[in-house]
């Protein structure tokens, strides 16, 4: 396992920023990896900070403005090769079903509930550490 891994949060907002930092904290689950946050306001800093490489995960809020997260989303799994997982921010649990559409591997609605936050980046981080041992 390694000994960190970077987590790229994408809002123009800069409070939902600061609480998916919050709620996953500096280690989500005792079997994962430390984490370090990448925060991006825009999507060209997405993108920028996905060529660059060393991102383990995105975390997407699909309600930033003016590009959200589900086309964000969208967007890194058909341009970035072998682009890191992604969790999505949604506005309402009944958007749930546009995930798919954007092929996000794990979904949190908004408002932000640190359990959830957690677990989904854990299992998004176990997959990752997986994938690199295989």
């Amino acid at each position: 396992m390694q000994p960190t891994a970077t987590v790229l949060v994408y809002s123009d907002d800069a409070n939902t920023r600061e609480q998916v930092r919050l709620a996953a904290g500096r280690r989500p689950a005792a079997d994962v990896p430390t984490v370090e946050y990448l925060e991006c306001a825009t999507m060209p800093a997405v993108l920028s900070a996905l060529e660059a490489g060393g991102v383990d995960v995105c975390v997407l809020d699909g309600e930033a403005t003016p590009a959200g997260g589900m086309g964000v989303a969208r967007q890194i799994k058909d341009e970035i090769f072998d682009s890191p997982p992604v969790l999505l921010l949604i506005g309402r649990a009944t958007d749930a079903w546009l995930a798919t559409w954007s092929r996000a591997e794990a979904v949190v609605p908004h408002p932000l509930d640190p359990v959830a936050v957690s677990e989904a980046l854990a299992g998004l981080l176990r997959g990752v550490e997986q994938r690199r041992a295989a």
